[in-house]
């Protein structure tokens, strides 16, 4: 998957901006893409403290753009845009001060087309990552929320690469929002070479049982088959009835699924944190992500227990979704 995702990007001159420069897991992600040639990266941070890491892991930085929020040249250029982007929401005074965190001044890159998309979130947690995403580049238009879809890769080469939804941002999304989530994730899909087959899962399988929680998903797939007919998307729908052809047949037979989904909308962030992380633990799969569904720009958000690699395979996904 991921050789498919680096020749995608190689020669396009995406630039992606990390805000936690003076992290030595993003620093090390950043020195290997540019190293490799894959991506542009800038990182943000003091500039000596930056170069003593790089000094003291042995890594070569020359050529790799460093920014310091604390001293930027076009600070006032970034301040004015801000001001203007918030239409009156916050002061020059107050963007001065919030453009020296570098979630902030990263996202106002993006914004302002100095950088194609940013990674954050080895230190900052998702709502600092979230919170200027939304503020500043915002929803496209159409889309009410962001979402945060994981890229589930099996551990067999062979084996088919899901779409997990939404396991990061909206706690309990009503009828409407699961609507736009399956609509978003199944964009997602198709950027990462995934055959979108949405189901929306439930404890129930086409009226199985009967609750509010049911009904809620019932509606929802019925609101995304109208904001896109053309996708294949049945629910609600028990997992092993939404990828086990065998139970498909049994319970709901007739299914355009045919229990051969590949993207998962799961009712309300609970069941979708836990099941990605039991497909990750017991099933072995490699979870990519979260990433930000539905901005106008891509921002991705890292777990703070990532790694060196995670950071470089999130960023190698927000570049596609640069070209996406």
């Amino acid at each position: 998957m991921f050789q498919q995702l680096q020749d995608n990007i190689k020669g396009k001159n995406i630039s992606i901006v990390f805000p936690e420069g003076n992290d030595a897991r993003v620093l090390g992600a950043a020195v290997r893409l540019h190293a490799e040639d894959i991506v542009k990266p800038i990182v943000l941070g003091n500039e000596k403290e930056i170069r003593k890491l790089a000094e003291e892991k042995n890594w070569v930085i020359e050529g790799i753009t460093i920014h310091d929020p604390s001293n930027y040249a076009k600070m006032d250029e970034l301040v004015e845009a801000f001001v203007e982007r918030r239409k009156g929401k916050n002061t020059r005074e107050q963007a001065v001060e919030m453009l020296k965190d570098p979630a902030y001044f990263g996202t106002m890159l993006v914004y302002t087309g100095e950088a194609d998309g940013m990674v954050c979130g080895a230190v900052y947690s998702t709502s600092d990552t979230v919170r200027p995403a939304l503020q500043i580049i915002k929803t496209r238009p159409g889309v009410n929320l962001i979402s945060g879809a994981f890229i589930m890769v099996p551990p067999h080469t062979n084996g088919q690469k899901l779409v997990f939804a939404d396991c990061a941002i909206n706690i309990n999304p009503d009828s409407q929002s699961l609507a736009e989530i399956a609509v978003e994730s199944a964009k997602t899909a198709k950027i990462f070479g995934i055959d979108p087959k949405v189901a929306m899962l439930s404890f129930s399988s086409h009226g199985s049982a009967k609750s509010p929680e049911v009904d809620k998903v019932a509606e929802a797939t019925k609101m995304a088959k109208e904001l896109a007919p053309e996708l294949i998307i049945d629910g609600e729908i028990q997992f092993d009835a939404a990828i086990v052809p065998e139970v498909a047949a049994q319970k709901v037979p007739g299914s355009i699924l045919d229990g051969q989904a590949t993207v998962f909308v799961f009712p309300e962030i609970q069941s979708g944190n836990i099941g990605y992380k039991i497909a990750q633990r017991l099933g072995n799969f490699q979870a990519v992500g979260p990433i930000l569904q539905g901005l106008n720009k891509p921002v991705s958000d890292l777990s703070r227990g990532c790694v060196e690699e995670d950071v470089f395979k999130v960023a190698i996904i927000t570049a596609n979704q640069v070209i996406g």
